[in-house]
């Protein structure tokens, strides 16, 4: 069973035996089984695989998070792999910093 402390999850949101804290779940989003998100903003029709461990993050829209991926931990780590994190420790993360190209430009 999910539980969803002290945040915001908007209509369509599934959250399937994962834990959020202090966060906020934006439309069609799903965070599945044995996940965590903490303090983090994931915009609609994001993707928590299993086993993930989402802290201090802002998780851009349609990004597909793979099982097992830990962010805002380690923030050398989340550099090394491409994501911007801010002076004050949270890290954002899109689409094309992890190889889906889901945004077009004209």
């Amino acid at each position: 069973r999910g539980t969803a402390i002290q945040s915001m999850v908007s209509g369509g949101c599934v959250v399937s035996g994962a834990e959020v804290r202090g966060s906020l779940l934006f439309s069609r989003s799903k965070v599945d089984s044995y996940s965590s998100v903490v303090d983090s903003v994931i915009l609609p029709d994001v993707r928590i695989g299993r086993n993930c461990h989402l802290k201090r993050a802002i998780v851009d829209r349609g990004t597909k998070i793979e099982e097992g991926t830990v962010i805002g931990e380690d923030h050398e780590a989340d550099r090394a792999r491409g994501f911007r994190v801010t002076d004050s420790g949270l890290t954002l993360v899109t689409p094309d910093m992890i190889g889906q190209h889901l945004h077009t430009t004209r």
